[in-house]
């Protein structure tokens, strides 16, 4: 009888290769274990951002999950970092906080993802499963929208466009925390004329108080103001 070839078979998949980076202890080991239970290898662990930050380059796991808030910086923080080393380490955010801002810190810095520490457990080890293979879990048209909003150029705000020269001038030195005095030295002008400026350029802004003029200056206008 001939012998017959044996089927072909291929190896598993490797275990995938973690690091755990939370500023918790107690959060580090219920990860190390719910992890090794599921067949990971978790390589190193972490609660310090500049720990990390210098030990994954040279670990190379296949994901980093990263704690967003930590006492000494962030995980997107790390994420950018270890990622200017190497581009191919593939970073998941961990947090407590839905966070808008840090969503788009998130993406900015390449990560893979962004999830919440409520997460059940087969969801997280899902999303390390797709992290590790250098999937993004990242809504593709989310992720345009915020590149986008970096290389669009700003609109105009109109409400400053209609104020004259002097009142721009003023608004900026009110942003730079100047009181009329001090703008009036600056300026040449008398403390009295800086006041009707400054009256004048909140009217125009629909300010009521200088520091809503000063925060504006600092920050931009809100969302959709008028």
């Amino acid at each position: 009888m001939d012998q017959q070839t044996a089927p072909f078979r291929t190896d598993p998949d490797p275990a995938i290769r973690v690091f755990v980076l939370d500023d918790h202890e107690l959060v580090r080991r219920g990860l190390q274990e719910l992890l090794e239970s599921e067949g990971f290898v978790v390589v190193g662990m972490s609660g310090s951002a500049e720990e990390a930050t210098r030990r994954i380059p040279a670990l190379r796991p296949d994901v980093a999950v990263l704690d967003a808030r930590l006492p000494d910086g962030t995980g997107i923080e790390v994420c950018r970092d270890v990622r200017s080393i190497d581009p191919t380490l593939n970073c998941l955010i961990l947090t407590s906080y839905d966070d808008e801002q840090a969503l788009r810190g998130a993406v900015l810095a390449g990560a893979a993802g962004y999830v919440l520490k409520e997460i059940g457990g087969t969801d997280l080890l899902g999303a390390l499963r797709r992290a590790a293979r250098g999937e993004s879990l990242f809504d593709a048209g989310l992720k345009a929208r915020i590149v986008q909003g970096l290389t669009e150029p700003k609109k105009p705000d109109p409400r400053v466009a209609s104020l004259t020269p002097q009142e721009r001038r003023v608004l900026d030195l009110v942003g730079e925390g100047l009181t009329n005095r001090q703008i009036g030295e600056q300026m040449l002008l008398a403390e009295k004329t800086v006041k009707n400026y400054v009256s004048s350029m909140l009217a125009k802004l629909g300010f009521e108080r200088r520091t809503q003029a000063a925060v504006y200056m600092a920050h931009g206008p809100e969302p959709d103001s008028r």
